[in-house]
């Protein structure tokens, strides 16, 4: 949502402005030849802050928004259907959602696994997402690949049904079942949303049950129901295309006439409206699970989305518990009253949920929680609305605005939701014009109206393993009273098929390839070592600024007893400075629309910068404040501890988690600093104090430790002549430690880690491999992998996921740094297929270092080749990229150097680099899961095991290898083929969760 202070005038080809008067202006031409209507046309203008587009109808009701810009050579495809789980009915939930799945499992034209080779094999990404009330499919692809993505979008819009095969949906049911048992069922906290929607919402109400919907109702549905449910709702006069980037508006009309226009239109849809729940009396409901921190949740129905008030109710959760100015971290979270606590509004098309949630220390009961929070609440009511708030909540929203549409993504998923909900892509004029007149008076009306006096669900989440008071005895059940069965939405469905003039089977060929260019870049070095270097991007008045201080966790080898030294001093950092309170400088900040956040890391400690172009002096001047003048405050020294060795408790409750700790303690071995968690352990925690963290700072902060990179809009003489604190940062003469290059395993052991009930099992495979270089061993070692675990289309990915259904995800990665860094292959798999899993992993490992196709190589060259277009696009990427020329130190050219290896690489070259890192018999492997549902399948497998606990201490000796597999183990009776690509009802990845650059870091994928 938008703030007030900002006009944005200037934004160049990204941005642009019309008045709000002028949203629906009609052109003079309204209609084509083949009937398609140009609905409206936004361009720039002086007023108010707008993105550039054209929209157009065409004649089977599809809507077509198209936005052009050409500030880099990228495009993103959105196709939004309007409809999600709200369209589904009691009995029959989880629809939209199977859905989504199916739409990945080809089409007449496109068989299973074409979407993946050509948007992948192009450099592109591509995912789709359900939530209550939409789902939407989106790839960004380099702008040479445009037609075939509308080709792909067209043929699964049109041509998907016959290839629904009984088989695939059997496939994909298995699937989202066993999603819904890792995302929901067995995942901490999992079922809150569940309990709150079906106490929150009447019977039979759409919101009573969640996207991903109940096994029970899977279980009951066949091929046929959901086949009658894409008929209904899968419709050209149900979507909107977004198309948005390096393109020309006229091209993409021609496209989207050709592939979509001759799909007939489906079935009339109208928008829903539904009343907000009324409660009588306050839901009391509970349950237990395996948690550690005993959870509250309070949630009080409110408005849907782009109500006037919603604007209103969203700046309330900011004052009560948004920040570090607001009520709930002041009552609960900063006394210690509670491990965290915050106040959010979310909303959807049917209603809102202002939501209060607080988490309290173990042993601790919600009754004396609830009622801290009930007097956070009286609170304000007794202090009211301040100018401050209002002031803090505009210029945060107008700065998140802002960031968002820095990419071509961010722009279309805007317009394409605003579409969807409003039927007007320019709704951002809207938003602003409601934020702008937002006053103290409305924000103290809604919460008489919606909070005051008024009824909520109350939640209690109890640790099964410490029995605690709820906040109050359950008091609620569900009663189908007054429910009505809605009307039969499937009658007389047909399914027809476009008819066209051209040869659909064909691929549309692609363009040249985009030219990429790498920043233009300056650099200048201080006296004091500090280096710096920048890049001017224009595209939106935002500046991004990234200050990395080499050391992190790596310096503690200097004295390990003192690990998470450099994880509390960060934290630190981020509270006060000598001249502000940390609520104060949290005041600052928020009033600007800024972020300054320290983050501790292995190898660096990293001081990341946001400001708005305009305020960028004000915020260096906390930067200066936060950096080289901290309060290290006793109190927040003892919070942050107390928080830190309760998360660090916390740990031993996740499989991931244990499964990282015991594969890095086998990496590194005992005395090795990078065996230990960069928070640290309980005992070396313990042992901190606030003298540690003020030494720590003293000796390992300094200029010639760091560098900073600046993107934005501003000139190197204006920012530069701003950075007069850093010039004057004093020298400390640091030596880094030398990496140790770790004991090799002598041969390939399991190690496990019991977890008691866990439906899945965490598997880590692999060795310490290679330090980081750009255009050596490590760069070719990654271009290698690429096909084995680097990207979702790699063989081990399609063999477990895709083939097998035995996870969401399997990778491998190179992850070295300045340091030697490990090979590792990794996935979450069933419970019931850990030791399946561990065959096939070891198959694709020893399998690839026999060699690849001709296809193989083709595929890396193109996809890794064109991937360049997707990797300079935001300011934060830009630094980033910046970044590692420093880290490295590196010359730009080196995009160019690695062009030209990928294009030397021969197949030859591949299986020489496999045959020499990948050494299949001299590697860990650790799984973490339910010995009574693994342990007799690992064992058969013929290497030795070493059981061990969760904090990475040996507990037996290791055990001989039973017998060795000499052939794959059958596949438990319920897996199958399973292919899930998909996000869930929250918009968090589920197909691609991490992409890994040639540097081994993870780096996360676009989202909503």
């Amino acid at each position: 949502m938008l703030k007030n202070s900002l006009l944005l005038l200037g934004l160049g080809a990204a941005l642009t402005a019309v008045p709000a008067t002028a949203q629906q202006k009609k052109p003079t031409a309204t209609t084509s030849a083949t009937g398609t209507r140009l609905v409206e046309k936004v361009t720039r203008k002086a007023g108010e802050l707008v993105i550039p587009y054209e929209k157009y109808v065409l004649p089977n009701g599809l809507t077509l928004v198209v936005t052009e810009d050409h500030s880099d050579p990228l495009v993103h495809v959105d196709v939004t259907y309007h409809v999600g789980s709200a369209r589904e009915q009691i009995g029959k939930s989880g629809f939209a959602h199977f859905f989504e799945h199916m739409m990945f499992e080809g089409s007449d034209h496109a068989p299973q696994g074409t979407f993946d080779k050509v948007i992948i094999g192009a450099g592109g990404t591509n995912n789709g997402s359900t939530t209550r009330d939409r789902t939407n499919y989106y790839e960004t692809i380099p702008s040479n690949q445009l037609e075939r993505a509308l080709w792909l979008e067209a043929d699964r819009m049109g041509f998907l049904l016959d290839a629904v095969t009984q088989k695939r949906f059997e496939v994909q049911r298995s699937t989202v079942k066993n999603e819904r048992g890792q995302n929901y069922d067995n995942r901490p906290y999992g079922l809150v949303s569940e309990y709150v929607s079906k106490t929150l919402y009447p019977y039979g109400h759409p919101y009573s049950w969640l996207t991903i919907g109940y096994l029970e109702d899977l279980d009951r549905s066949d091929v046929n129901d959901l086949k009658q449910f894409f008929l209904r709702w899968y419709g050209p006069n149900n979507a909107t295309l977004t198309v948005g980037g390096d393109v020309k508006p006229a091209e993409v009309v021609a496209m989207a006439e050709k592939y979509f226009g001759t799909i007939p239109s489906g079935p009339a849809v109208q928008n829903m409206k539904l009343p907000a729940p009324k409660l009588t009396q306050d839901r009391y409901v509970s349950y237990q699970d395996n948690v550690r921190f005993p959870l509250l949740q309070m949630v009080f129905p409110t408005v849907p989305q782009n109500h006037p008030d919603e604007t209103a109710l969203d700046a309330l959760a900011e004052i009560i518990g948004g920040s570090k100015n607001a009520l709930l971290y002041q009552n609960l979270t900063k006394p210690q009253k509670a491990i965290s606590a915050a106040a959010y509004h979310p909303t959807s098309e049917l209603g809102g949920e202002f939501t209060i949630a607080a988490r309290a220390f173990p042993g601790k009961g919600l009754d004396s929680l609830e009622y801290r929070v009930r007097q956070s609440l009286a609170e304000f009511e007794r202090r009211g609305v301040k100018d401050e708030d209002l002031q803090r909540f505009k210029a945060s929203r107008e700065a998140d605005l802002i960031g968002s549409l820095s990419s071509v993504s961010g722009k279309v998923t805007r317009l394409a939701s605003n579409q969807t909900f409003t039927g007007n892509p320019n709704f951002i004029t809207i938003e602003l014009q409601r934020l702008r007149a937002l006053t103290k008076a409305d924000v103290q009306r809604v919460y008489t109206q919606y909070i005051k006096g008024k009824k909520a669900v109350v939640l209690s989440v109890l640790p099964k393993s410490a029995p605690t008071k709820p906040a109050k005895p359950d008091n609620f059940t569900i009663s189908k009273e007054g429910y009505k069965a809605p009307a039969d939405e499937y009658k007389n469905l047909t399914y027809v098929k476009a008819k066209d003039t051209f040869d659909r089977a064909k691929l549309p060929g692609a363009g040249a390839n985009p030219v990429v260019k790498v920043p233009a870049l300056w650099q200048e070095q201080f006296q004091n070592g500090l280096r710096v270097m920048g890049t001017r991007s224009t595209e939106v008045p935002t500046v991004n600024m990234l200050l990395t201080i080499r050391g992190g966790h790596r310096i503690e080898q200097q004295n390990p007893a003192k690990a998470g030294v450099a994880a509390l001093t960060a934290a630190l950092l981020n509270e006060g400075t000598q001249k502000y309170t940390s609520e104060q400088f949290a005041d600052a900040l928020e009033r600007l629309g800024s972020s300054i956040t320290v983050t501790p890391g292995t190898d660096n400690t990293t001081v990341s910068v946001q400001s708005l172009t305009k305020n960028l002096p004000a915020t260096l001047a906390l930067l200066e404040e936060r950096l080289l003048r901290p309060r290290f405050d006793a109190a927040d020294f003892a919070r942050l501890k107390k928080q830190t060795l309760e998360s660090i408790a916390n740990q031993s409750t996740q499989p991931t988690v244990i499964a990282d700790k015991t594969y890095n303690a086998l990496l590194y071995g005992p005395g090795d600093i990078m065996s230990v968690p960069v928070i640290g352990t309980t005992s070396t925690v313990q042992s901190l104090t606030l003298d540690d963290v003020k030494q720590f700072y003293q000796q390992y902060y300094g200029p010639d430790l760091s560098h900073l990179v600046i993107v934005g809009d501003v000139e190197q003489k204006d920012v530069v002549g701003k950075l007069g604190f850093l010039q004057n940062w004093g020298r400390k003469g640091v030596t880094l430690p030398a990496g140790n290059p770790g004991k090799q395993p002598d041969k390939t052991r399991i190690y496990f880690v019991n977890k008691p009930d866990a439906a899945q099992s965490e598997i880590r495979i692999g060795y310490l491999a290679l330090p980081y270089d750009a255009t050596g061993e490590y760069y070719r070692a990654y271009l290698a992998n690429y096909l084995l675990g680097g990207s979702f289309a790699s063989r081990i990915n399609h063999n477990l996921r895709e083939e097998k259904g035995y996870t969401y995800g399997a990778y491998s990665s190179f992850r070295g740094t300045r340091y030697v860094g490990p090979f590792t292959a990794q996935a979450g798999v069933r419970a019931d297929a850990t030791t399946a899993s561990l065959v096939e992993f070891g198959k694709e490992i020893k399998g690839y270092t026999t060699g690849i196709s001709d296809d193989e190589l083709q595929l890396l060259q193109t996809s890794v080749g064109q991937s360049d277009a997707l990797k300079y696009e935001t300011g934060q990427q830009k630094a980033a990229f910046l970044a590692r020329l420093l880290e490295y130190d590196l010359t730009p050219d080196f995009v160019q150097k690695q062009n030209d290896i990928l294009r030397a690489l021969k197949k030859e070259d591949v299986q020489a680099i496999a045959q020499k890192y990948l050494p299949v018999d001299n590697m860990y492997i650790v799984v973490v899961g339910d010995r009574n549902k693994v342990f007799p399948g690992i064992n058969t497998l013929g290497y030795e095991i070493v059981e061990m606990d969760a904090e990475g201490n040996r507990l037996t000796s290791a055990i001989p290898a039973a017998s060795t597999v000499t052939a794959t183990p059958a596949a438990p009776a319920d897996v199958k083929k399973a292919k899930s690509k998909t996000k869930d009802e929250d918009g968090r990845k589920a197909k691609r969760k991490l992409k890994k650059d040639e540097d081994g870091t993870k780096v996360k994928e676009k989202t909503e």
